[in-house]
């Protein structure tokens, strides 16, 4: 660094308030000047870690519930699946409109919708199952996690707390009628976004007793009620017909306990159920619109979001659909 190219470089460090010597290499031609500067800045990992410990010691402290047994108890399924914060569609082009207000709205409606059509049953657990696409885009360049563009509504960064809004009032209302365990189904869409959403949700709540966290990176996850072996899995990997072995191998004592199994998948945005020996395998629908791609493939379906009541002797007693 000599002369007029030293000169030149103070003067550019110091009006972009970077130390000179931090500058490893440069070069300039006429007015302009380009450099390369040491890295001193904070990793994602490091932003994420710094919230995640602001966030234990801002977390809300809740009173723990106690909870009166009974002998006709059943666990309730709530499974808000592919909600897709963040996914734009417009009636205009696909006569479906949806944005993140919308998607927000529905997630609050279909489970009020759920607790109001099983409010005559006695509750003792709720299963609630997160991840699976709750967003759109996992990234500032609005795509997925592999990289496919997406139509958007929204930043990225007001589509992730909203989600996180949105979980945390739903879990806050289901603790009011059950404990609750929530397990993360890793996804597509927001593979990355989904899993520090999910992980973040469980450090908000670390100071409740009535709820339980499985917030694992495993692509499959397992339940065990009474009688009932539940799973639940996104849906974009392993085979369904692979699905009953994989819970065999992967939950060996829980399997060997239970006589009803269920797998619930994510994914595909419409209806299907199919017993596979003795694993009845039911993929869910989602509550988000159909968006160009969709409508421009023909793919529409049923806009719901879902739920399940489980009795831990008789199984899987009844399925419940909020429908938009």
């Amino acid at each position: 660094m000599f002369g007029d190219d030293h000169k030149v470089l103070q003067e550019e460090a110091e009006r972009l308030g970077i130390p000179a010597k931090d500058v490893k290499h440069y070069w300039h031609k006429s007015k302009h000047i380009s450099m390369f500067v040491k890295n001193h800045g904070k990793t994602y990992q490091q932003i994420f870690e710094e919230l995640k410990d602001e966030m234990i010691q801002a977390a809300p402290v809740y009173p723990k519930l106690k909870r009166e047994q009974s002998k006709d108890s059943h666990l309730l399924v709530i499974d808000p699946a592919d909600i897709h914060i963040g996914k734009l569609a417009t009636a205009f082009e696909t006569g479906d409109a949806y944005d993140v207000k919308i998607a927000s709205e529905r997630v609050h409606e279909g489970v009020q919708g759920i607790l109001d059509k099983t409010s005559s049953f006695n509750i003792d657990q709720i299963l609630f199952i997160g991840g699976n696409d709750i967003l759109h885009t996992d990234n500032a360049r609005r795509t997925t996690t592999s990289g496919t563009p997406q139509d958007t509504d929204g930043m990225w960064y007001e589509n992730y707390l909203t989600a996180k809004d949105v979980i945390v009032e739903v879990l806050e209302k289901l603790i009011t009628v059950a404990n609750v365990h929530y397990i993360h189904c890793p996804s597509n869409h927001d593979y990355v976004s989904g899993f520090f959403l999910s992980d973040v949700i469980k450090t908000w709540f670390h100071k409740n007793e009535n709820i339980t966290f499985d917030c694992s990176i495993a692509h499959r996850k397992y339940f065990l009620y009474g009688t009932n072996l539940i799973g639940a899995t996104h849906g974009d990997g392993a085979k369904q017909n692979d699905l009953p072995l994989l819970m065999a191998e992967e939950a060996p004592e829980d399997w060997s306990k239970t006589k009803h199994r269920h797998i619930y998948t994510h994914h595909v945005h419409h209806k299907t159920s199919k017993d596979i020996g003795k694993v009845n395998i039911e993929s869910l629908r989602s509550p988000s619109g159909t968006d160009s791609w969709h409508d421009r493939n023909g793919y529409r379906s049923i806009k719901a979001i879902e739920g399940f009541l489980h009795h831990p002797e008789h199984g899987q007693i009844a399925r419940i659909s909020h429908i938009f």
